[in-house]
């Protein structure tokens, strides 16, 4: 590899949400911390030398959003996913969550129902709630460590105050990337009962193996002109903290919805850096892009293998995006309250709760294994360890 991914970086001290604050979610510091989605790892090192070179002019006033920028996107998205995107359907967000948010005021009113498949990204929650519209939950169905859409429960939950489904695709937490048949169907119930589709597709370049992303927007251009979707390259290139999102739809009547609602909300000012951070990854990352595909699946085939042998109480599933492992602790016959004590008191991994997900997630743990290796080892040592004593 020419990237060394097994090299740890301290970053204590950085104020990082994950390793700094951990405390705010689990109680305490102590821990080997698993949990937030951002990854352990540098950004491309092209990402770093296109920052460094803008901070160094010094001046970081208001920043406009250039035709290289949005050229930037419009080539990935054809390269990465054989979406073939124009520029004027193209918006902004500072972020994907922002975006959820905006969106959701723009399509729907107070009092309307937004329809979310659980488990499922947790802020999704607390943006259908802080707007005030009723969240309305089409679980989605688990079999064999295998999970699908319920299709047919999602038509019964669908009624005249339904105006919104806000879909996670890859799915997160639980790792599914859904096939173009699944989405179809889907894109079908949205277009016969007149309901937008948020696609949130932050994990679109994250997809493991043999796995292909669909982006909702190409099922056909009747589910495009319903569809708004949410890109950005915060999780592909490690750079959450830059605050630089894309919002997409070929509807030019929801991209104007959209966008206005943004501008009253005073969001749609962009970060100097996150622009230059965003271009010079999606222009110049895809070979470490490549390298971390390859290094994330050995750390979940590490990890999985490693609990199948020593530890066949938990199931893991499959994992085919995402680089968030979600496991099953059931067998162990532990409630959540006593799982979070094994693992937090016990262990002394900072894995995160399943429950924050929806109640179908009750007894799993969500896992990040965008860290160096010799991280994920470390802490299958010190579960197999707390197991066992």
């Amino acid at each position: 590899m020419k990237y060394n991914f097994d090299r740890i970086i301290e970053r204590r001290g950085t104020d990082c949400i994950k390793w700094d604050h951990a405390d705010l979610f689990f109680g305490r510091n102590d821990l080997l911390p698993m949990w937030v989605a951002d990854m352990d790892f540098e950004s491309p090192p092209e990402v770093v030398e296109a920052i460094v070179t803008r901070a160094k002019h010094g001046i970081y006033g208001y920043t406009a959003r250039s035709d290289s920028y949005y050229e930037s996107i419009v080539s990935w998205l054809s390269r990465r996913h054989g979406w073939e995107v124009k520029k004027e359907w193209i918006s902004h967000a500072p972020g994907v969550v922002s975006a959820v948010h905006i969106a959701i005021m723009a399509f729907s009113h107070p009092g309307d129902k937004v329809i979310v498949q659980t488990p499922v990204y947790y802020p999704f929650f607390k943006a259908i709630e802080e707007t005030g519209r009723q969240l309305i939950q089409n679980p989605l169905m688990e079999s064999g460590g295998r999970y699908t859409m319920d299709l047919e429960d999602l038509e019964r939950k669908i009624d005249s105050r339904t105006k919104i489904i806000i879909l996670c695709s890859p799915h997160n937490p639980v790792g599914r990337v859904w096939t173009r048949d699944e989405l179809s169907k889907l894109g079908e119930i949205c277009l016969s009962r007149n309901i937008k589709i948020i696609s949130d597709e932050i994990h679109s370049d994250l997809v493991l193996g043999n796995n292909r992303h669909i982006p909702t927007a190409t099922l056909s251009e009747e589910v495009s002109s319903i569809t708004l979707t949410c890109v950005a390259p915060s999780k592909t290139f490690n750079l959450a903290g830059l605050s630089s999102a894309a919002v997409i739809s070929s509807s030019s009547v929801l991209l104007s919805e959209y966008s206005n609602m943004l501008s009253s909300v005073g969001a749609g000012m962009s970060n100097v850096f996150g622009t230059v951070a965003l271009q010079t990854a999606y222009n110049n990352g895809e070979h470490w892009l490549e390298e971390l595909l390859e290094y994330i699946f050995g750390n979940f085939e590490y990890m999985r293998d490693f609990l199948k042998a020593n530890f066949p109480e938990v199931r893991v599933t499959e994992l085919e995006g995402t680089y968030l492992a979600w496991i099953d602790f059931r067998g162990t016959g532990m409630t959540v309250e006593e799982l979070k004590s094994f693992l937090y008191e016990k262990a002394k991994v900072g894995f995160e709760d399943g429950s924050i997900f929806g109640i179908e997630g009750e007894g799993f743990m969500r896992v990040n294994l965008a860290c160096p290796r010799a991280l994920v080892e470390e802490s299958m040592k010190r579960l197999i360890n707390a197991w066992k004593s």
